[in-house]
């Protein structure tokens, strides 16, 4: 697996911080019926369940709150990115559809709680370290402007940030070219529930995207 790792700086503020990474091999594609039928009754049940209030109560989204916090970034104004999406299910605007992958990645955050970020592992320079951002950085975010990405805890290769559990940067999202994945789940949880997002998110990436040399590792 491509070598990760978690910055002393990250550990200090936030200890526990832990990283679940997926590297495998997929077949990008349109996303199938099944795919975005899933997703659709995930959808239907929490418009049934929950309230806009609930969200930051879950679990996994408040401890990312409060490591957001931690690094002294304001947790309202840069929400995490299964918050943000969670707020559009309940407000009824849907979810983008982009491709398998991506809705594989959409679709094991909403279930467990955590944000994810999915990388094109042939974009990266590695090592990888998961560090806070320097003051005053910044980068151009996935069909978006630059984004401020000064303190937010963000993945790096040697050629810099490429994302974060709020938005991810151009440099290594995924398109249809894209061969090989490095899956990230992003915990401030410590490993509670880590095995299980993992595990999901396997299951999904061979049903929909054909996965295939398949390796996992927590990073802690």
């Amino acid at each position: 697996m491509i070598d990760v790792h978690i910055s002393q700086q990250l550990r200090e503020k936030i200890p526990a911080a832990v990283l679940g990474c997926i590297q495998c091999c997929v077949s990008v594609e349109k996303s199938p019926a099944e795919l975005l039928g899933e997703i659709d009754v995930f959808v239907q049940r929490a418009q049934e369940k929950l309230k806009l209030e609930d969200i930051i109560t879950q679990t996994h989204i408040a401890d990312t709150r409060i490591g957001y916090k931690a690094l002294g970034k304001d947790p309202h104004r840069y929400r995490n990115s299964c918050e943000a999406m969670m707020r559009r299910v309940l407000q009824g605007k849907g979810l983008y559809h982009i491709n398998n992958v991506v809705e594989v990645n959409n679709l094991v955050s909403l279930t467990s709680g955590f944000s994810l970020g999915t990388y094109d592992v042939q974009k990266l320079s590695p090592p990888i370290f998961w560090a806070p951002a320097p003051q005053g950085s910044h980068y151009q975010g996935i069909g978006k402007d630059q984004i401020n990405t000064e303190f937010l805890p963000a993945l790096f290769d040697e050629e810099g940030a490429f994302g974060n559990p709020t938005s991810d940067s151009v440099k290594a999202m995924i398109t249809p070219e894209t061969r090989e994945i490095l899956l990230c789940v992003y915990s401030f949880s410590g490993e509670d529930g880590l095995a299980s997002a993992i595990r999901q998110a396997k299951e999904l990436l061979e049903r929909y995207c054909n996965a295939r040399n398949i390796q996992e590792r927590i990073i802690k």
